[in-house]
């Protein structure tokens, strides 16, 4: 009879654990568990984890994954807050070759959003808030204009919630994409955006409350920018007045994000403004070689 690992205390549950996980064929899959093991060990050691502790842990991870569904992804949320979704996003996509800065997907992307012609507004129904004009390029590394980019928005309502949230507003309101010209230009209509509470109703919003922490995220614009041979770039424009700049819920503001939401006067050309002004974002992004392909949505 084999007893070589056969578990005989504590010290030896790592190093037993590893040796099963040895022979998986596929390198990458075996670093990955191996260095997972490695680290929650060590963190269960370091804190001494209790019973009833480790009985909570189960209990988040298994009420996160309950409480996703087709249109609300709690799984998304908990790695969104815990910073875990933007120090990924960060790693994967630096800016050494002046290629524009990448941030978190968030839980609210849909895909299939609508096909729009540059110049049209993704306001798909008369809501309050004060309209906002966007607009701006999309280059490749070389500095080359890139046609025939899609350029794939998405954003809150100006009371804060997308569209998926709100009964009020009708399927895919604020979202769409865009095709750029043969300049590399992509412009549209929407509305200003507000900023707002993450949903809070489920796992996460209990530990934010067991955190003290508040629950806002800055008034931003989602970006999915792509091109054939281009490597996609996931991204926010956040706005440069919002009060939640520096301590975003999510951790998702970095500087080269901060876009300049710029207020016009009422009354200027062509602008029913209805006497409270417009907004104007003028945005460019830089795309890198790579692939061109695209997340799973977390919502349907």
């Amino acid at each position: 009879m084999n007893t070589a690992n056969i578990i005989d205390g504590e010290a030896s549950v790592t190093a037993v654990a590893h040796a099963a996980m040895a022979r998986t064929p596929d390198p990458r899959l075996r670093r990955l568990v191996a260095a997972f093991v490695d680290h929650m060990h060590a963190l269960i050691r370091e804190v001494d984890l209790t019973e009833a502790e480790f009985e909570t842990v189960l209990k988040f991870v298994t009420d996160i994954g309950q409480q996703t569904n087709d249109v609300h992804n709690e799984v998304v949320l908990a790695a969104d807050v815990l910073g875990i979704s933007t120090l990924v996003a960060l790693r994967n996509n630096p800016q050494n070759q002046g290629q524009s800065a990448a941030a978190l997907l968030g839980p609210f992307w849909r895909a299939a959003s609508p096909l729009c012609a540059n110049g049209e507004s993704i306001a798909r129904c008369d809501m309050p808030g004060t309209t906002m004009e966007v607009s701006g390029q999309v280059r490749g590394v070389d500095g080359a204009p890139l046609a025939g980019a899609k350029v794939d928005v998405w954003q809150a309502s100006p009371v804060g919630l997308y569209e998926n949230q709100d009964e009020q507003q009708p399927s895919m309101n604020l979202r769409g994409y865009f095709i750029t010209g043969p300049d590399g230009r992509y412009s549209f209509r929407t509305v200003r955006p507000a900023g707002y509470p993450v949903p809070t109703h489920g796992a996460v919003g209990v530990l934010l409350r067991l955190q003290e922490r508040h629950c806002m995220r800055p008034a931003h614009v989602h970006f999915m920018v792509s091109h054939p041979g281009c490597k996609t770039l996931i991204t926010q424009v956040f706005a440069d007045d919002c009060e939640h700049l520096g301590s975003d819920v999510s951790f998702g503001v970095t500087k080269p994000l901060v876009g300049q939401f710029v207020h016009h006067a009422p009354g200027g050309k062509d602008k029913a403004d209805g006497g409270s002004g417009y907004y104007t974002l003028n945005y460019d992004f830089v795309l890198e070689q790579g692939a061109s392909c695209f997340p799973e949505a977390p919502i349907k």
